[in-house]
């Protein structure tokens, strides 16, 4: 596999969707076309202008325009790298590596993608590839409040049931409430999200029997596999650090939900 380049993007837009919700579309140049590598699952790695923020800050890919070489970045500012992401415009260059880590494996079958919160936005190139394929796929999206981002534009693509923690809209509770309470089957489910949900989404796949594919969400430092800085715990012992680890930026951040301990 070619070393991933660290190039300069051109920010070709960027829209609040959110309070605290930013979507950005990356240009990129026709000699390292990072839109045509990517795959639905994988993240880039950002960096900062500011000198005293060494380590970049790894985004999920959202959406994937090959041929026009852009790739579309939805991210919540939660610390002084990602505001500073925010309060950048149309036109201002940045420094992005990758497509970086392993994607969504698509598989036969009926498909439940599930997103919850920030987990939500690389759902939606999912979806793109299996409505592009002809191919019966539910998503079902976790959501705090009624503040519903990204929710009309996954309407493009696939039926969306939709659970609140406060009730505001479809069900209430977690997504596993609202495919129990819409009957909701599939042969492969894929979710991103956090912890407590991904620990449900692995639970509900095995008292069904079916496959489970998860993207785990963690804090990086290199992105790249060398610091040992993002681990999750394996069934398996990792060749690389011989223990029960895998590496969520270099392994993943998609696995089978077989494959790890929570």
């Amino acid at each position: 596999m070619a070393e991933k380049r660290k190039v300069q993007a051109v920010i070709a837009s960027q829209d609040a969707l959110a309070e605290k919700i930013y979507s950005m579309w990356l240009q990129f140049p026709a000699d390292y076309n990072m839109a045509a590598m990517a795959a639905a699952g994988q993240f880039v790695s950002l960096y900062s202008r500011e000198g005293s923020r060494l380590l970049p800050r790894p985004i999920s890919i959202c959406e994937i325009d090959s041929e026009g070489a852009r790739l579309r970045l939805v991210y919540r500012v939660a610390g002084a790298g990602t505001k500073e992401f925010s309060e950048m415009q149309a036109g201002d260059a940045i420094e992005v590596v990758g497509p970086l880590g392993n994607g969504f494996a698509l598989q036969e079958g009926k498909a439940i993608l599930i997103g919850g919160g920030i987990g939500i936005p690389p759902m939606l190139q999912l979806a793109k590839e299996f409505q592009a394929q002809g191919r019966e796929v539910q998503v079902v999206l976790g959501y705090r409040d009624g503040n519903l981002f990204l929710k009309s534009e996954f309407e493009e693509y696939a039926q969306v049931s939709v659970s609140t923690e406060d009730g505001s809209v479809g069900t209430k509770g977690n997504v596993i409430d609202a495919i129990q309470a819409e009957g909701l089957e599939a042969d492969t489910v894929y979710a991103c999200g956090p912890l407590p949900m991904l620990r449900g989404v692995k639970a509900y796949a095995s008292e069904h029997q079916i496959q489970a594919q998860i993207s785990m969400e963690e804090r990086m430092a290199c992105g790249i596999g060398a610091c040992l800085g993002c681990v999750c715990q394996s069934k398996e012992i990792d060749s690389h650090s011989n223990v029960h680890n895998k590496r969520i930026c270099k392994d993943g951040p998609v696995f089978n939900a077989e494959e790890i301990d929570f």
